[in-house]
């Protein structure tokens, strides 16, 4: 044993043999979604810490960390994107693109804030905001240009283009060409958006559609020669049901969720809703902490779903809502994501918060002596079940309690050496 590299693990459970994980790889050299975990835990070797390694590959792609700047404002141009991946952000996925941006057009206020204390205190904690911002208002030339020139000066780092386009086989395909031209090293498709031009048949117009969904993921992927994520508007009854069509039409993975529908609130001295643009607003999309737990409830049927549909396929799941936190992240993880990614939370605390996500996400791995993230996504998968599956679960642990406060049934039961713990056992107060 003392012959052992440091890098080397000791792994409990994995298999009958040395005990050293023999693991399957997936067609890009990340260990397959539907991985056994029974048992799962790792031990550094006695006496010898070992540093977490945050670093991931998913559909080939290699990143350091596992967080990815999600598309909205803090990827909306070269300087930036170019301040994200200094930080030391894993990934950065820029803001939508389109092929008209001058049909784009954004108004200012155009984000609301949800506060803790009562009465909407200026000094309570911010735990949910609203946008009704629409994708980039740049020309695509531009953004074209600024993806080239990210990939020149960062060749190593991973740069997603996200996009949209009306119902337009044509459009779609342009739009892709133009993009890979540039050296990206995926999309995500923006099949999510909450608000704005639903009349054009984009965002979650699409995502909200099967039948749309699935022949405009047919266009994508009959011509998109590096990886695609589909990403999954929350607005809707099932998720699993667009998740679903997106991977069987060819996408190697799903983001979720974008935003929430919502209105902020109105406000009880002028009457006019917020965000107030004249006077007047439109409902928006709602993010930041308080959208958490509704996103770790749709990734979660997303994870499940994936693992029992496409368990041997090398699909990624990248998650998104309201973190703020490495044990955020941790969440998600835990329930089968390979990436999360940012946004509301750049806005409120800076590019810079990616090193206090890294930094906690490791105090998390030490605790619980993961040296990988893959040593523990998905780990907690496999503790969902039905209610009426709590309840049997429940009533079985009732019943076993209430035998073992019975004591002993017979008289032939009596031990020598347990003889004082036997008679307690049947003592009742």
């Amino acid at each position: 044993m003392a012959s052992l590299g440091l890098a080397q693990r000791i792994r409990i459970g994995l298999d009958g043999n040395s005990g050293v994980e023999n693991p399957v790889m997936g067609r890009a050299g990340r260990l397959n979604f539907g991985r056994k975990r029974v048992g799962f835990r790792i031990m550094a070797l006695e006496g010898q810490s070992v540093e977490p390694d945050l670093s991931v590959t998913v559909n080939g792609l290699k990143m350091p960390n596992p967080f990815v700047i999600g598309s909205g404002p803090p990827g909306t141009n070269y300087t930036v994107m170019k301040r994200a991946f200094d930080e030391g952000w894993g990934g950065v996925i820029a803001k939508t693109v389109s092929l008209e941006a001058d049909k784009v057009k954004n108004v200012t206020p155009r984000y609301a804030k949800l506060r803790a204390d009562a009465n909407g205190s200026a000094k309570g904690q911010i735990i949910g905001w609203q946008n009704i911002e629409l994708i980039s208002d740049r020309p695509l030339e531009t953004m074209l240009k600024e993806f080239k020139q990210l990939k020149e000066e960062y060749p190593d780092r991973i740069l997603i283009a996200s996009i949209m386009e009306e119902y337009n086989k044509a459009a779609w395909e342009e739009l892709i060409y133009r993009c890979e031209e540039t050296g990206i090293d995926a999309f995500e498709i923006n099949f999510s958006c909450p608000h704005g031009m639903p009349e054009r048949r984009m965002g979650a117009a699409v995502g909200q559609d099967c039948d749309l969904l699935e022949e405009v993921c047919g266009w994508i992927n009959a011509v998109a020669t590096v990886p695609v994520w589909a990403k999954m508007t929350p607005n809707i009854t099932d998720i699993t049901k667009p998740a679903r069509v997106a991977l069987n039409q060819g996408c190697e993975g799903v983001s979720a969720i974008n935003t929430i529908m919502s209105v902020m609130g109105i406000n009880l001295d002028t009457l006019r809703p917020e965000p107030c643009v004249e006077g007047y607003s439109t409902p928006g999309g709602y993010s930041s902490k308080a959208v958490h737990p509704i996103a770790l409830a749709k990734v979660m049927n997303i994870a499940r779903m994936m693992k029992s549909e496409f368990g041997d396929k090398d699909y990624s799941l990248s998650a998104i809502g309201g973190v703020e936190t490495g044990g955020d992240a941790a969440e998600f993880i835990l329930l089968g994501a390979d990436t999360v990614q940012v946004c509301t939370g750049v806005m409120m605390h800076g590019y810079g918060l990616v090193k206090t996500l890294c930094s906690e996400l490791k105090d998390f791995m030490r605790k619980h002596n993961f040296s990988s993230i893959e040593d523990f996504r998905g780990t907690s998968l496999e503790y969902f079940t039905t209610h009426t599956d709590l309840v049997r679960r429940q009533q079985e642990a009732i019943r076993q309690r209430k035998a073992v406060k019975k004591g002993l049934q017979s008289d032939k039961d009596w031990t020598g050496d347990g003889f004082v713990q036997e008679t307690e056992s049947m003592v009742s107060n």
